[in-house]
């Protein structure tokens, strides 16, 4: 079975073709970064304008890499939420197009379930039922995938997502957008044990996350000392950073136990981070839970996880009809 995946909920335009799926034939990404990063954060009106530049020729290398045609395709899969409206409505007008004119059948994707099954395109992928963790930008939470298409919300963020931490802490040190990548890239080089900053909601009966106050003390030390310099602002990156890792680990396993020993996977953008990346696998060894990290290629925006969630749902026998409409805040 071919499935081909368009992705086009907030800065990145993606495309893949994935074959039964498991396999990526191909997965093409165009990154709206250099844009955005004058902001300091994604500006809807641009990102939008930029997929309609990018979608067409974006697909045509999907499928051009892959080496199959559009009517080879056995389904055409397309973000159609949660994210930004006029964004979504990109993807999805091209696909709808791409179905009526050769009558292959639509599939409308929810993100994060993408997010969630972007881990069938590793071998040793764990079958349902599992726990997932997508941590991202716009999104905290723990969900319990009993099977494919059945999930259950376990605990989430109160406030911010922890990559929406990332992004203001970054912007409050002088750092680039998006800062995840210099935070992770300084703290390596810094103290974790220098700064004593909050864990919030530590209740062993209480999942759910909040990072506002994290964000608060961050603002407060700044505040006080100035912004750091040198090692001392390694030391700071190091310090945030652990706290981050430190609850999204330590109530994630607890999750995982709760729910009888489940495996747990890493997903979202923030999945690509180091240091929860480790603590992750560190802590789950010590809790008898087997920890699985997708590449970060895949932890990502992309279109290779729409196609792996599109193609599980056409195999339940889930067609969407040319008439939907895109979904800025569906919920899984």
């Amino acid at each position: 079975m071919l499935c081909l995946g368009i992705e086009t909920s907030c800065d990145e335009t993606a495309a893949s073709v994935v074959r039964d799926g498991r396999v990526a034939l191909s997965d093409v990404v165009s990154t709206q970064v250099d844009i955005h990063r004058r902001w300091g954060g994604v500006v809807p009106e641009l990102a939008s304008r930029n997929h309609v530049a990018q979608v067409l020729p974006v697909i045509d290398e999907a499928l051009g890499r892959a080496q199959v045609r559009l009517t080879q395709l056995d389904a055409i899969a397309v973000t159609t939420g949660p994210g930004l409206q006029g964004a979504l409505l990109v993807g999805l007008q091209v696909a709808k197009a791409f179905c009526a004119a050769t009558g292959l059948p639509l599939v409308g994707v929810n993100h994060l379930e993408g997010h969630l099954l972007a881990i069938r395109l590793t071998a040793d992928a764990p079958e349902p039922p599992f726990l997932a963790l997508v941590v991202s930008g716009g999104h905290t939470t723990l969900y319990a995938v009993d099977a494919f298409g059945v999930y259950r919300r376990l605990a989430t963020t109160r406030d911010d997502a922890a990559g929406e931490a990332y992004d203001k802490v970054a912007k409050l040190l002088g750092l680039p957008y998006p800062g995840g990548q210099p935070i992770d890239e300084l703290a390596q080089q810094g103290d974790p044990r220098a700064i004593t900053f909050p864990r919030a909601l530590k209740g062993q009966d209480v999942l759910d996350w909040s990072f506002s106050g994290l964000k608060t003390a961050v603002l407060q030390h700044v505040q006080s000392h100035g912004v750091p310099e040198g090692q001392a602002r390694a030391d700071l990156c190091a310090s945030f950073q652990e706290a981050v890792a430190d609850t999204l680990t330590r109530k994630a396993i607890a999750g995982a136990k709760r729910e009888g020993g489940r495996a747990l996977v890493l997903c979202g953008g923030v999945a690509a981070n180091s240091r929860l990346r480790s603590l992750a696998v560190e802590r789950g060894a010590e809790a008898g839970v087997q920890v699985f990290v997708p590449p970060k290629r895949l932890c990502t925006d992309n279109g290779a996880m729409i196609a792996v969630a599109g193609a599980e749902a056409y195999r339940r026998g889930v067609r969407s009809a040319l008439t939907m409409d895109a979904d800025a805040t569906w919920r899984l």
